[in-house]
């Protein structure tokens, strides 16, 4: 394995330790975390380790890609997992924060439904041996606003909370419209792969 695909696996091994931090029911084992109070704002540990793990999580998801592309040593292993790593981290972490009441249920809903059209359009393009047109610079864009909002959210939005401005949660929400809109853009583009018999 190389240190591409090194790399994108232990992005995988932190999301699923970032998403049982979040909803794993610690107090039921007797755990109880400390909580930190900064100004106005409550952090509790748990959610600055989660939040420090998806940190470097989501740096990894542009530094595998680069080495890979730099080194020449991009594989079929390393585009699928790269593609499952990312769904796991940021949908996981989505569902989780719905869960605990975080975000809007809704957010996770629009970006899990966007990217299963965007995988299905994917799957059907690849059946008519063709590679479907790739993702736009607003799903670049995107991708960028979506982990940066959520690493806020990870730390109760300080230090913009303390004045009353929920930047993280604003990003995110940014974020799922130009989800919306780089999804459309994204069936435009292929969409005669989906016209084709």
């Amino acid at each position: 394995m190389n240190l591409p695909n090194k790399i994108t696996v232990g992005r995988m091994v932190l999301a699923v330790i970032i998403i049982i931090l979040l909803v794993f029911p610690f107090y039921q084992v007797n755990i109880t975390w400390p909580k930190f109070l900064i100004g106005k704002v409550t952090l509790e540990l748990k959610y600055i380790i989660a939040g420090i793990l998806f940190i470097i999580a989501s740096v990894t998801d542009f530094v595998d890609g680069k080495i890979a592309r730099k080194r020449n040593l991009v594989t079929d292993f390393g585009k699928v997992m790269d593609a499952i790593a990312d769904k796991v981290l940021v949908n996981g972490v989505l569902i989780a924060f719905a869960y605990e009441g975080l975000l809007p249920v809704i957010v996770p809903i629009i970006i899990i439904i966007r990217d299963i059209a965007v995988d299905s359009i994917k799957m059907v393009a690849g059946s008519k041996g063709s590679g479907a047109v790739g993702a736009s610079i607003w799903g670049k864009i995107k991708t960028v606003f979506m982990m940066i909002g959520l690493s806020m959210v990870f730390f109760s939005n300080w230090p913009f909370e303390l004045l009353n401005v929920s930047l993280g949660d604003y990003l995110v929400y940014i974020a799922t419209i130009l989800s919306i809109f780089s999804g459309v853009q994204y069936f435009m583009a292929n969409k005669e792969y989906l016209a084709e018999k």
